[in-house]
């Protein structure tokens, strides 16, 4: 039998295993920012990934925001369903497709998204203290 062997003299010094560890306890941190607010962490990503993509233009679609935010559309149309449901979020079909939904954030949606981002910002801030301003733009060549 072969025996393991790896050029590491223990996880501590894996990247892999590094960022395991740092994510799990950067989503403790973002639970607990989103506790008070009702809204998983999931559901404050699309949320106000809708929100941001208003911004720069027309009302985003499922797919874009699905895309926007790397996420799975068929579990994007679950939980844009549930933030409906919820008076946050608005679908609409699409005009110029109608298979497409075209999604905006409510005044109630709004009014949360406020509060939820500036407790959310806070989280990140102090989460990511110890790091320095160049950690973001490691970050960003890694982000596929």
């Amino acid at each position: 039998m072969t025996a393991p062997e790896s050029r590491l003299p223990g996880p501590e010094r894996s990247p892999g295993f590094l960022l395991w560890r740092v994510t799990l306890a950067w989503q403790r941190a973002m639970r607990a920012a989103l506790a008070p607010h009702d809204l998983t962490h999931v559901q404050f990503v699309l949320l106000t990934t809708t929100w941001w993509l208003t911004r720069s233009g027309e009302p985003p679609t499922q797919r874009q925001l699905a895309d926007q935010a790397g996420t799975d559309t068929m579990m994007t149309s679950q939980v844009v369903r549930k933030l409906a449901d919820r008076g946050l979020l608005a679908r609409a079909d699409d005009p110029a497709d109608a298979r497409a939904k075209r999604l905006e954030v409510t005044p109630a949606g709004l009014e949360l998204v406020a509060k939820a981002l500036k407790d959310v910002e806070t989280a990140d801030a102090e989460f990511f203290s110890a790091t320095d301003d160049g950690f973001v733009d490691s970050l960003a060549r890694l982000a596929p």
